[in-house]
């Protein structure tokens, strides 16, 4: 019997609500939309048109944002999904003096938010839930966001448009690691990650603090983009991760789909994608210098988050951590009641099936292989 679709009548939650009109109908010239899910699509041809009437008038800065360089290296973070990097990104946002981030309405209208946010934040505020649907995290449109949303909705070029268009979830996967994609494509998602930080940065005049988890499959292209980058990279216990995965999909995902979904080899799917972001981060990995590559686990951002803050800024050079940290502090102490989500222990086969995996990480960070 096929899974009921949940929250199928929702129209809220869709990051493609920021695309404009000629993006989306490229978009649907390569996939169809499930009759289930057509009520969705022309929620997003709706807003396509708005977007592309604003794009038109934000196109008047193209030649100012193209000659602003960027105010300093940017710091990216970098972890699998479900790893800890939203709490990591939360809590290095806070300084203002050292980074500016990029949010939640920016990545989602990474072509019109320099003339649109101040307006479509007050008239759209009800659309973003006040709570992350997979964890219950703080959420809003001015809130730090993950930037990959940003070249995904420029380019068409993202493993998460595979989210929206299961059916060609393998097509889109491959812009996880970029292999096998021509050099002309990546060039174009390069040069909108480009514009989209030159955007900001003509926004706020401060070096970036950027948050993907894609971004840690991609670290020797970020490297010709960005060449003095700075990495912080968190980790967490494969089984937490997989399991804080499945949550994630059967919560957040469902907002998304404009295709029916087969979801029977979904816990396959996890974890072939934790296989591949990790293959290529360890790959890439030494491509780092050293002084500008920190490595953290989520267990030490939760036993003891200051001194896990402080040496990231050690190791990076980053200065000012005494003036920033009252305001860690403070975010700390009001986080004081935040629950985690509590998950049923996993069986034995699903458990052999993570840790084969997985091995690697078990190995490299020293997890145990039972719960």
């Amino acid at each position: 019997m096929p899974q009921p679709l949940q929250h199928r009548w929702s129209v809220a939650n869709n990051y493609l609500a920021g695309i404009t009109l000629d993006r989306w109908i490229a978009l649907l010239r390569e996939n169809s939309v499930s009759p289930a899910y057509w009520h969705r699509a022309a929620f997003i041809t709706a807003t396509a048109c708005l977007n592309s009437l604003a794009y038109r008038k934000e196109k008047q800065l193209e030649e100012t944002i193209r000659a602003t360089p960027l105010a300093g290296p940017p710091l990216f973070i970098l972890g699998h999904w479900r790893s800890g990097t939203t709490h990591l990104h939360n809590l290095l946002a806070l300084d203002t003096q050292n980074f500016a981030f990029a949010n939640t309405y920016q990545v989602t209208n990474p072509l019109t938010f320099l003339t649109t946010e101040e307006t479509n934040t007050r008239r759209f505020a009800r659309l973003v839930p006040e709570k992350r649907l997979m964890d219950n995290m703080a959420m809003g449109f001015e809130l730090p966001q993950e930037d990959e949303f940003a070249p995904c909705l420029d380019t068409l070029k993202s493993s998460y448009l595979g989210v929206s268009f299961p059916k060609r979830q393998a097509h889109y996967d491959r812009y996880l690691t970029f292999d096998g994609v021509p050099a002309d494509e990546i060039k174009q998602w390069g040069d909108s990650l480009i514009t989209f930080c030159k955007k900001l940065t003509y926004k706020y005049q401060r070096p970036l603090l950027l948050k993907s988890p894609s971004h840690t499959a991609r670290i020797r292209h970020l490297l010709d983009w960005f060449p003095d980058a700075r990495f912080v990279h968190i980790h967490r216990h494969p089984h937490q991760v997989f399991r804080s995965n499945q949550h994630y999909w059967d919560t957040a995902v469902w907002y998304t789909y404009l295709q029916k979904p087969d979801r029977s080899q979904l816990d396959r799917e996890i974890l072939q994608r934790y296989r591949m972001l990790h293959d290529a981060f360890h790959a890439q990995r030494p491509l780092i210098p050293e002084h500008r590559f920190h490595e953290i686990s989520f267990n030490q951002l939760e036993a003891d988050p200051l001194a896990t803050l402080r040496a990231i800024y050690q190791q990076l050079g980053i200065p000012h951590f005494e003036t920033v940290q009252p305001t860690f502090e403070h975010y700390l102490a009001a986080q004081s009641s935040y629950r985690k989500n509590r998950f049923t222990p996993l069986p034995p086969e699903t458990i052999a099936m993570v840790n084969q995996h997985a091995g690697p990480e078990l190995e490299r960070w020293n997890y145990s292989p039972h719960p």
